[in-house]
């Protein structure tokens, strides 16, 4: 009994790290934010602003889609929807290129942009997987001045999506 004890545990020694190579490799839990112009969880990661978990997560913001918030209704990311909070501004032009950077790639449906609660531009991807970063060049039309912008990534094969938002003052 003992030398049965032994191979067995010789052969778990020897088949383990092949296992470990061999198995496929679990999805992460990041996903991605809009990194340029800098939106509020990219400010929180570059620690222009203070802020919490999302500090660590600036990918992490998912939610339900057809939100409206900035923290994709994630009670944990909620200083994102704080408006006070002393976001920096970006000076923009009335076309725009917000590059996401994506952590994870997810078979998007659309990429949508709202101002103000009225969408100023939509991108379908019609359920093509993106690559590790996506940029949209987007027209603002008559808007001027600040404007909080909410970008939207729409996953394909889910009811969620991811949400951030940027501050910009088009000129």
């Amino acid at each position: 009994m003992h030398a049965k004890r032994r191979t067995a545990a010789i052969l778990g020694a020897v088949l383990a790290p092949v296992l470990a190579v061999s198995l496929p490799v679990s999805s992460a839990s990041a996903h991605g934010y809009v990194s340029s112009p800098p939106s509020r969880q990219a400010q929180c990661a570059a620690h222009t602003v203070s802020c919490g978990a999302i500090t660590y997560e600036p990918q992490s913001v998912e939610g339900p889609k057809g939100l409206q918030s900035c923290s994709g209704g994630n009670a944990q990311y909620a200083e994102l929807d704080d408006d006070s909070k002393g976001w920096a501004v970006t000076p923009v032009s009335s076309t725009t290129d917000f590059k996401w950077t994506l952590t994870a790639q997810h078979a998007t449906s659309t990429w949508q942009y709202f101002v103000g609660g009225q969408k100023i531009a939509e991108f379908d991807d019609h359920g093509a997987k993106p690559g590790a970063t996506v940029t949209h060049s987007v027209k603002f039309g008559g808007l001027k001045g600040k404007q909080k912008v909410l970008a939207v990534w729409n996953i394909a094969d889910t009811g969620n999506a991811f949400y951030t938002c940027i501050d910009v003052n088009v000129g």
